[in-house]
């Protein structure tokens, strides 16, 4: 059965996924850049971003294995920009350029509705403005019975995990702290819970994959 699947979702040793005072100039917040140093300097992320070189092991191993079998992506407004309330003024299209990484329908999440937006290497953004649940149903089709990303940010996983939709959250523990922030693992007291079924580490970072019982 095809699975939401939560992938490289980089936190700090006190826990956020994002540091404080998120902005244009600093979309990951204050430092946040940090948090994927990790991911940056493996081969697998110097190919996506059109590099070479980079290093081989754990950390590139999680990398690679995260991009196989996904067919759609999920993320919240919060990620796709730093754009608020009604979508005014020119379009914008997302952080990454004409040519977006995902080269497979992605759908967002946001209060005010937007036609799609068609973008180079077949990425296109659907936006979406009733709830999770349609979110899932439409990333799942589009996927064709491939799995289905939920890329973040923070609150977007939250979200999902309290719902009960998320089948695995690949979490990475980075060596860094960033003292405030946006936290991943709060407000979750009534969420399924979510066991451990795997642990492997770095110098640079510790993985944790988490999977519904079920999973």
């Amino acid at each position: 059965m095809p699975r939401l699947r939560v992938s490289n979702l980089s936190v700090s040793l006190d826990g956020y996924a994002a540091g404080p005072r998120q902005s244009t100039d600093d979309p990951l917040g204050v430092g946040g850049e940090q948090l994927h140093t990790w991911m940056f300097d493996t081969r697998t992320g110097q190919a996506a971003h059109g590099g070479s070189g980079g290093a081989t092991g754990v950390d590139d191993d999680w990398l690679a294995r995260s991009e196989t079998g996904i067919g759609a992506t999920i993320m919240g407004r919060n990620m796709f920009g730093p754009i608020r309330g009604e979508w005014t003024g020119p379009a914008w299209t997302g952080w990454w350029g004409e040519d977006p990484p995902f080269h497979h329908p992605v759908f967002v999440l946001t209060h005010h509705p937007r036609q799609p937006q068609e973008m180079a290497g077949g990425t296109t953004f659907t936006f979406v403005s009733d709830g999770i649940e349609s979110a899932l149903a439409q990333a799942f089709a589009a996927a064709e019975g491939a799995d289905v990303r939920l890329a973040g940010g923070a609150a977007t996983v939250r979200q999902y995990l309290r719902a009960g939709l998320v089948d695995e959250l690949h979490v990475v523990v980075v060596p860094v702290l960033l003292g405030s922030g946006e936290r991943l693992l709060g407000d979750l007291a009534d969420a399924p819970p979510l066991t451990c079924a795997e642990y492997e580490a770095s110098p640079a970072a510790a993985h944790y994959r988490l999977v519904r019982a079920s999973s």
